[in-house]
């Protein structure tokens, strides 16, 4: 497996993983993770904002605790915990980008949103270890009505190939098949 070697070889990975909804690019993202000589931790963005979404949360947090994944909540401090998290023994998941962007485009102001973003562009581009960021691609259909929903778009697609530009590899998934598009 890759990311065995890259651990085996002192190369530091960092991947992005995009599909969309139920995809199945969470489950192979966990899967290039599953080296046992590092400890895996997993950065979650979600928030419930409702008892459906508090109800897939928990399902989520308790099958990665019978993985023996350690689950940071992280929905909006990504920097942060990735600076304290990461090193070269450290394996790391970010789930997902998009509700994170969601998170900080909610609060409607773009100078944090750019300061913050541009933080998180340089924390994984100098972090020790493996990272895999899993995002939803979600520019491929019609141009949503809404400014919200429209600037949404629009940010995701920069964030995506701002990360793109960095990781050393980028894969899509579409019904649980990776096509990889950068390695």
């Amino acid at each position: 497996m890759v990311a065995v070697s890259a651990f085996l070889w002192g190369v530091l990975v960092l991947e992005l993983y995009l599909g969309g909804a139920r995809s199945g690019k969470s489950r192979l993202a966990e899967q290039r993770l599953c080296e046992p000589t590092s400890q895996r931790i997993y950065l979650a963005t979600a928030t419930a904002g409702d008892a459906e979404m508090a109800a897939r949360i928990s399902h989520h947090q308790q099958q990665r605790a019978a993985d023996d994944w350690r689950t940071v909540e992280a929905p909006e401090e990504l920097s942060t915990a990735i600076k304290q998290y990461a090193s070269p023994q450290t394996a790391i998941l970010v789930d997902c980008l998009t509700l994170w962007l969601s998170n900080w485009l909610a609060k409607e102001d773009d100078d944090s949103w750019q300061m913050v973003k541009g933080q998180f562009l340089h924390t994984i581009a100098a972090a020790p270890g493996h990272i895999v960021l899993v995002s939803n691609e979600v520019g491929q259909g019609i141009v949503p009505l809404g400014t919200l929903t429209r600037r949404f778009v629009d940010e995701s697609g920069r964030l995506h190939q701002d990360i793109a530009a960095i990781a050393d590899r980028v894969v899509f998934v579409t019904a649980g098949l990776e096509q990889v598009l950068k390695n």
